[in-house]
């Protein structure tokens, strides 16, 4: 294998240097022949048979070496000894006694070779070369052996051969919806082969070119983790702020410069992959070959070349796309742009750049038209009904314990900083089924612990469809719906079409937390103007409705909240904690975002922010400098004149702040408290002599804990409620300290797995991350049984 290795290094140097594969066995001459439209490529020195045959033999190896020309790596390289190719000439009644074993002479490019004939034979002159000459290395373990199984299996998965494989890969940048996006655009690639076509059928599509586009090429897609070996490279991206898009240039730039010098690593086992992707390429670009070759005549083989020298796809979905649109394109960075609505579009937007386009420019002198790629191409079309509600999201990682669950897109509220409502167009919200249906198949097919319920305004989500069908529970009966009404009296709606029956959040909420009862339920990101009493009291009534709002408050100033027309005073906004604290008695976390220097801001207005944060005592905060927005209210009507220097000294005694409050905040409620912890997995310190798992409580703070054995819910609840029944004043401590100490009860400890949920106790703060010990395995509905004996311990 050592000898194998070190020749396929040699060969991967020289595809490195020229980045150019030849097709035909030997230079075309005029000695090339034409027969039937079929190709036969030949040596402009034509030797006899009875010469070739008559030569005396060499080292098979010698002759392998021979045949790597100046120019680079030959397709003969890799069929030369191939008995496949022999034998398929024998069979199409061609003359292969001028055929060496050891350096063919002509091959018939146009025959109809198969997958698995095409396949062995490259696998064949693998074997026989230096390649893969190393007797002592099995086939099995040579991945060269197997460099073009995953690509034909796929297409004879699928029953059709017609399609074209191409390998993507997916970045993130930004919320969480932009993480469920990935999920859904993963989704539509990795399904478009099940469309016949291979395409969608959207006419909302442009593509920027000088030519006229021909028909799309049908597209399978495989998903890599590895950004060199992708044929399109996509990225998600984030618009809220300037940070974020520079971000994403920086990244655009970095692929464009990879994909022009096309670096390989001097890492073996990356190298060596490399090579199998190589030939891989080189296995789709000879079926892409002999297919132009039986449409055309030797007058486009320059045209074939432009082809196969097209260069990988980059693309830019979400915001960032939607906001500039055909600036993305800038320099050559991008070469398609499609916005959050248009997903479904995406597949044939890249067919049609994978496609040859005609320039009627470049015509020749017998009319026929060059071929060349088209330049780029861009859908960023907005709806006002697209919700994909049919679409089955593909997570990334399919173990994680939590999922996302998109049940409305766009924003109404028009709040003066953000850009949202251009990026991602109007409020639209699915149908409630269509969420149910969704999480029951995340809850009984991937077994999720917990969902979290996304959209821009989650809390105003409307489900007008619902309007004549039968209503769940109580939560429905807010004065019939007829008028939505807000959480408090000091709040406003800018939107005001939110009228008319139907199902709201509340009922949302209701049914999703119905579906399992040791399903845990949250979401984000909502609307401080819409929590309503009957959404409070639920989340007061339903344990499995997480005791964590998202409560984004953005500035502590009534006249900045004005200016950022949030609907909303200082004073209305702190009513609205005072009643979600007393209608949830159980402890509530709350969470914010907070913006530093928006326009006009001054130093008392600066103060007042921080002196909410200091009243409210948030358990977590989302804290960033003020980045004016193009096509914003406060873009139209506001100067953005606080200067760098100051926004980033606000936005720092802010972060002070609020790590001095969360310290504080923690060690006075959590030290000593249990609190149910869902089991995400391993921390990120974990190590193997110390193991350490990390989960998330109720309140989504963080707890980090060592994973040593602990005890059943079957053996602990019993006790524990035994015992309090009794003396439901006896502190928790000596209860706990009794029962794991007492050898008679021998009790049963078992270990803790991902998606468990476990009773752990804090006994260590560290900002907004805890760190505890756990003590048994249990279940929401145990737990908050025994919380009903004995409250002041959780």
């Amino acid at each position: 294998m050592v000898a194998s290795f070190s020749t396929s290094m040699r060969i991967l140097t020289r595809l490195q240097q020229t980045r150019r594969y030849r097709y035909n066995l030997l230079p075309l001459s005029s000695s090339t022949s034409w027969s039937n439209n079929r190709h036969y490529f030949s040596s402009s020195t034509k030797q006899s048979s009875d010469d070739l045959q008559n030569k005396k033999k060499v080292d098979q190896s010698s002759s392998i070496r021979k045949l790597v020309a100046n120019d680079g790596l030959t397709l003969s390289h890799f069929i030369a000894g191939s008995t496949t190719t022999n034998t398929k000439l024998q069979s199409s009644g061609h003359d292969t006694t001028s055929l060496s074993s050891d350096i063919p002479q002509a091959v018939e490019i146009g025959t109809e070779f198969d997958d698995i004939e095409l396949e062995s034979m490259i696998t064949d002159a693998l074997s026989s070369s230096t390649i893969g000459n190393d007797s002592s290395s099995s086939t099995n373990n040579n991945p060269l052996d197997r460099l073009g199984h995953q690509m034909i299996n796929n297409e004879e998965e699928n029953g059709n051969n017609s399609l074209h494989t191409l390998k993507f890969h997916l970045k993130t940048y930004g919320c969480q919806m932009n993480v469920n996006d990935t999920d859904i655009v993963r989704s539509i690639l990795l399904n478009n082969h099940l469309n016949q076509n291979g395409v969608s059928s959207s006419d909302d599509v442009s593509t920027k070119s000088t030519n006229e586009t021909q028909p799309a090429v049908p597209l399978r897609f495989i998903e890599t983790n590895d950004e060199i070996q992708a044929d399109v490279l996509l990225t998600n991206t984030c618009a809220i702020r300037e940070n974020a898009e520079q971000k994403v240039w920086n990244r655009l730039r970095e692929l464009r410069s990879h994909d022009r010098n096309y670096p390989l690593s001097s890492d073996t086992t990356t190298t060596n992959n490399r090579l199998v992707e190589d030939l891989s390429t080189i296995t789709k670009e000879l079926r892409k070959q002999r297919q132009l070759q039986k449409k055309h005549n030797k007058n486009q083989k320059k045209d074939t070349n432009n082809i196969n020298k097209k260069k990988r796809i980059i693309g830019v979905l979400g915001c960032m796309a939607e906001r500039l649109k055909e600036d993305m394109f800038k320099d050559g960075t991008a070469d398609v742009v499609v916005g959050p609505d248009a997903y479904r579009d995406l597949p044939r937007l890249i067919s049609v750049l994978s496609a040859p386009s005609v320039n009627p420019k470049t015509s020749d002198e017998d009319g026929k038209h060059n071929t060349i790629p088209t330049e780029r191409a861009v859908n960023v079309q907005l709806s006002l009904d697209e919700t994909y509600a049919s679409i089955t999201p593909i997570r990334s990682n399919p173990n994680d314990v939590s999922a996302f669950v998109s049940i409305m897109r766009g924003c109404n509220n028009m709040c003066s900083y953000c850009v949202v409502p251009f990026t991602r167009g109007r409020e639209r919200s699915r149908e409630m089924e269509s969420v149910i249906e969704e999480t029951k198949r995340l809850v009984e097919e991937e077994g999720i612990k917990e969902v979290i319920l996304l959209g821009q305004n989650v809390n105003s989500y409307h489900d007008k469809q619902g309007e004549n069908k039968k209503k769940r529970g109580k939560a429905n009966n807010v004065e019939d719906h007829n008028t939505y009404q807000t959480s408090n009296d000091g709040f406003t709606n800018m939107f005001r079409l939110r009228h008319g029956n139907g199902y709201r959040f509340a009922d949302l909420l209701e049914a999703v937390s119905d579906i399992s009862p040791e399903l845990r339920v949250r979401f984000t990101s909502p609307h401080p103007k819409d929590y309503p009493p009957p959404l409070l009291s639920l989340m007061a009534e339903r344990p499995n409705i997480c005791n964590h709002l998202h409560m984004p408050a953005q500035s502590g100033s009534s006249s900045v909240l004005d200016r950022m027309r949030r609907g909303y005073t200082r004073r209305a906004y702190l009513e609205l904690i005072h009643d979600v604290r007393d209608l949830i008695p159980d402890y509530v976390a709350i969470s914010s975002d907070f913006i530093a220097g928006f326009c006009g801001e001054t130093e008392e207005e600066h103060n007042d922010t921080l002196t909410l944060m200091k009243e409210v005592q948030y358990e977590q905060a989302f804290m960033f400098a003020y980045s004016m927005r193009a096509k914003t209210h406060a873009h139209r009507k506001f100067e953005d004149d606080i200067s760098a220097e100051v926004k980033n000294r606000r936005l720092n005694e802010i972060i002070d702040c609020f790590r001095h409050n969360v310290q504080l905040r923690n060690t006075e409620v959590e030290t000593g408290k249990l609190r149910l912890v869902l089991v995400e997995g391993e921390s990120k310190k974990s190590t193997a002599e110390n193991r350490q798992l990390s989960g998330r409580t109720d309140q989504n703070k963080r707890v980090v804990f060592a994973s040593d054995a602990c005890l059943m819910e079957e053996e602990v609840n019993p006790y524990i409620r035994h015992l309090l029944s009794r003396d439901n004043s006896v502190s928790m401590e000596p209860l706990l300290e009794d029962l794991f100490s007492n050898e008679t009860k021998r009790p049963t400890k078992v270990g803790l797995e991902r998606g468990d949920y476990a009773v752990v106790q804090i006994n260590e703060v560290r900002g907004h991350t805890l760190k505890g010990k756990a003590l048994w395995r249990c279940s929401i509905q145990g737990f908050e049984q025994l919380r009903g004996h004995q409250p002041a311990c959780w």
